[in-house]
This record gives C-alpha cells, structure tokens and sequence, in this order.
C-alpha cells in the first residue's frame, strides 16, 4: 500500500508540474475588467500615446470604440495598456507561431553501418544512401563494425572511413577524424552549406 500511495504523489506532482509549465507557455494579458490598477499609460489602436489615464477612463475610452483594453506591460511604472481587438490579436500570434512552426527544420543524424571487409559493389550503395541523406539536409554518422580479430586491423577501417569521407566531401564535410569507440569506428558527415 504504501507504494501505492508515494506513486500517486509522484503523479499528482508530474501533473502539478505540467500544469505550471502549460500555463507559462500560453500568452495570458489582463483584460478590461481585470485591470485594477489605478493609472495606466494607454496607447490607442493606431499606436499613438493617450498618456496616461484611470483604468476607468481607459475603459471607457475602449469601450468607445468597441475594442478591449489589454494590459502590455504590467511591470512599467505606471502599467502600460493599449486599446486593441484582442480576438485578432491571439488570431494573428497563433498564426505566427504555426508559421514559425512549420518553417522550422528538425536535422536528423542517420546511421551507415560497415564491415571492414566490405565489397566494392556494397562500399558504392552505402554511399549513394548517405549522399541521399545529406542531400535531404541530414547528419551522417558513418560507423564500421570491428568483429573479433579485425581489432588488430583498425586502420583498415580508418582508411574505409577516409575513403568514404572523400567520396562525399562535395556536399558534406566531415566533422572529426574517424574515432573508435569500443568495437565501432566512427565519423560524421554534415551537410555543406549553400554559399
């Protein structure tokens, strides 16, 4: 039982957490009856300067002109509001951030893997997939597997991955020197830059 109990404390905390981190994300202004402040700097719809007013006197103003009084800058002295249509406002910014969303690109590092005996035939597709890769604006991360006694003879797979990186140097540069690490050799390729 008492498991039971610290899981469900430790959900109730991820929940509260979530919910603290939800709320920071979300854009949240003030709102006409939710200024209470007692002077504020307005700025009209157009962008010019009211100077500064009673939030009863701003909302009236607002209300005027069949806008919303939004509260820009609550840590100024005196808090500053402009008069806006706060429905576009959110449209507008919603509409940003999709935008900015969907012109944001995720790199992803893709994976060659080789033996070091590989053949010819092999050796040319592999490259072609990572070409295909780096093309598409990916990492590559060009690996080649030890096995047994091909410890000894890790400069072979040194001279694989030179070899592979010159075969590509094109459109991607390589990062570091081949380094191994446990069984596996490896290097990365990033995509060259459009000058």
């Amino acid at each position: 039982m008492p498991g039971s109990v610290c899981a469900g404390a430790v959900g109730i905390r991820f929940f509260v957490s979530y919910l603290e981190v939800f709320s920071i994300s979300k854009l949240n202004h003030q709102l006409n009856e939710e200024i209470q402040d007692k002077e504020l700097r307005v700025i009209g719809s157009d962008g010019t300067q009211l100077g500064i007013m009673s939030s009863e006197a701003a909302l009236a103003l607002a209300a005027e002109q069949d806008l919303d009084l939004v509260k820009i800058s609550p840590t100024a002295n005196p808090p500053v509001c402009k008069i806006m249509d706060y429905g576009k406002f959110r449209f507008d910014q919603m509409k940003k951030e999709k935008e900015a969303r969907k012109n944001q690109r995720v790199v992803e590092i893709k994976e060659v893997r080789m033996s070091p005996g590989i053949d010819t035939n092999d050796f040319n597709t592999k490259m072609k997939n990572a070409i295909r890769f780096l093309k598409d604006g990916n990492r590559v991360k060009v690996s080649v597997r030890f096995r047994g006694r091909e410890m000894a003879h890790t400069n072979i797979g040194e001279q694989l991955l030179v070899k592979f990186a010159e075969g590509c140097s094109e459109i991607a540069n390589m990062e570091k020197n081949p380094k191994l690490e446990g069984r596996f050799m490896s290097v990365f390729l990033s995509p060259k830059t459009p000058k």
